[in-house]
């Protein structure tokens, strides 16, 4: 595997598990993946999600970094249009100066949430139509110069944090090549646009004082299990597990057949679609996989979401494909 490899933890809650055994998980994975030689775990922000525990992104980050001596952490990514940049630059600032030369700080436009729990984080609904210039501002305060005279972020003003714009369509690629900053595509959730949003941003580059040449990080799926049949088990699990969160609103327990069934149905396949980009398999059949998705997405980094209901079979994922890319473990 000659791409670097990072993993993005999507501090999943499994059937019976509490919100605290999801973060002990999410604990493990990052020592896991520091010693096995990952380049970065991100966390997303979600909201009112009873199957994802990283909805206050910054506050799982501290806690793991505070867990973690080495391996670089971030968010994959906060939803910039449901905070102030000035909060954000203050929050991963903090998080910055506590643990200097670890945290990245990714940024997407969408709520991370339904139009209902938009209005319970007080969010406007045209909030995105300011993301760049929200983007420019939070870039402000972390480097200087602040956009708005006389403010400043303490802590934040010139700690640098890397800033990553994520996207899933044309839009997000054409601002992260605007401001010359590094772009992470959805892939392992919303595929369509990924091979034309890339030409994009690499077409439309221009070099900034963060970044002087493009970089590209493509999303993909992974499964890795000591067989096949266990790791198309898990995927299986997994495709069950999404069809509770998207149909039954995460409060709604399907049976399996049941859950096949709406699987099988023109809607469950549109679901199933958001999967197109999934390595599940022995690590060998992984391996080769990604081998092939970095070529197909132009990527210069992936970053894996390790897709299992259960927190040992995500951290043997995690180590057999480690194993397999031949990770310098640290």
């Amino acid at each position: 595997m000659t791409l670097p490899l990072s993993i993005l933890d999507l501090a999943t809650i499994g059937k019976g598990q509490t919100a605290a055994e999801s973060f002990a998980g999410s604990v493990a994975m990052a020592q896991s993946a520091e010693k096995l030689g990952y380049r970065r775990i991100w966390y997303a922000e979600h909201h009112n999600m009873s199957s994802i525990a990283s909805s206050a992104t910054s506050v799982l980050i501290a806690h793991v970094a505070a867990h973690t001596e080495s391996i670089r952490l971030g968010a994959g990514g906060i939803m910039l249009p449901n905070h102030s940049p000035l909060t954000i630059a203050e929050q991963f600032g903090t998080l910055e100066t506590l643990h200097p030369g670890r945290i990245d700080l990714g940024l997407g436009r969408a709520p991370g949430s339904d139009q209902n729990t938009m209005r319970a984080l007080r969010r406007d609904p045209m909030s995105a139509d300011s993301f760049p210039q929200d983007v420019l501002e939070l870039q402000g305060y972390l480097t200087g110069p602040t956009r708005i005279q006389g403010v400043e972020a303490t802590p934040g003003k010139g700690t640098n944090v890397p800033l990553y714009i994520l996207g899933s369509s044309l839009f997000g690629a054409r601002l992260a090549a605007q401001l010359g900053l590094p772009y992470a595509f959805a892939s392992h959730f919303a595929p369509a646009a990924l091979q034309d949003a890339v030409a994009i941003y690499r077409r439309e580059f221009k070099p900034s004082a963060q970044l002087d040449a493009p970089h590209v990080i493509a999303g993909v799926n992974v499964i890795a299990a000591d067989s096949a049949s266990g790791a198309q088990a898990m995927f299986q699990a997994t495709k069950r597990a999404r069809v509770s969160l998207f149909f039954g609103g995460g409060t709604r327990e399907f049976t399996d057949d049941e859950a096949d069934m709406i699987l099988d149905s023109p809607q469950g396949r549109h679901m199933a679609q958001m999967m197109t980009y999934s390595a599940v398999g022995t690590p060998d059949v992984v391996i080769d996989y990604l081998d092939s998705f970095g070529k197909h997405a132009d990527a210069d980094e992936l970053i894996v979401a390790h897709q299992s209901n259960g927190t040992q079979e995500r951290l043997r994922s995690v180590e057999l494909l480690a194993q397999a890319a031949g990770l310098v473990a640290v």
